[in-house]
């Protein structure tokens, strides 16, 4: 997969090794994969806030 910033709207993660394609979009994590559906927060960094926002 091709480094590049993460398809989550306010999510400036980096989509590295790990990361998730879905629907043609690709995700640094899970939790911005499923659009922060749970609440969980990003995965790739603690700094990162881009769970805390409705999508």
């Amino acid at each position: 997969m091709k480094e590049h910033t993460c398809d989550c709207p306010d999510c400036n993660c980096s989509v590295g090794t790990n990361g998730v394609e879905r629907e043609g979009k690709h995700y640094c994590c899970e939790a911005c994969a499923d659009h922060h559906s749970k609440g969980q927060g990003c995965a790739m960094s603690s700094s990162c806030k881009c769970g805390d926002k409705k999508h």
